[in-house]
């Protein structure tokens, strides 16, 4: 192989280990538009929405590890109003997680916005999350926030208003009773 050869094999590498540097370069951009401001951007227009619109929420900053932290808008936790019943005297309350709109830095330093659905612990699996976008800081504009909330208001209300309208749709926490019950046993028996 001359020299002409190996130097035009050669340009597409180039190309390839230029966008490898341009996207390490963008990583530091993006973690440090999240330090410097995006962060406390989010918490703030998240906190008004709440108040303009009267939802019972409050908004939470999670930063156990560096450059992966997330801002949720969480609907808390409460009694799911199901009980175990330990014995006669005493009974053991379900807590339901009612669900969160969370905007977590992933390791590129982009962030993904994503839905928690809620669910009641010790009865079924939850629900995977929803992804709804990954976006890089420039593109998390005022518009956005309001169609997340939208969104997520509409999912927590799907799943809090399930019913048999929708045949194929499975319970939010999606565990359904049998014919027979949860343990198979009929009447409790």
């Amino acid at each position: 192989m001359d020299k002409e050869e190996i130097q035009a094999q050669a340009f597409n590498l180039q190309r390839n280990v230029n966008q490898y540097k341009e996207v390490l370069n963008n990583t530091q951009t993006y973690r440090q538009a999240w330090k410097e401001g995006l962060r406390e951007e989010i918490q703030r227009i998240l906190k008004a929405l709440i108040e303009l619109t009267g939802l019972e929420a409050k908004v939470e900053l999670r930063s156990e590890i560096e450059n992966l932290e997330a801002v949720m808008l969480t609907l808390g936790q409460s009694k799911s109003g199901m009980y175990q019943k330990v014995n006669e005297e005493v009974q053991r309350d379900l807590i339901k997680y009612n669900g969160a709109l969370v905007y977590q830095q992933l390791f590129n330093g982009k962030v993904i916005i994503l839905i928690n659905y809620p669910f009641i612990e010790n009865y079924g699996q939850p629900r995977p999350p929803k992804t709804v976008a990954i976006l890089r800081p420039e593109e998390l504009r005022d518009p956005l926030y309001i169609r997340h909330m939208e969104e997520f208001m509409s999912e927590i209300t799907n799943w809090e208003d399930y019913d048999d309208d929708e045949p194929n749709k499975r319970i939010g926490f999606q565990l359904n009773f049998g014919p027979e019950g949860v343990d198979g046993k009929q009447g409790g028996q």
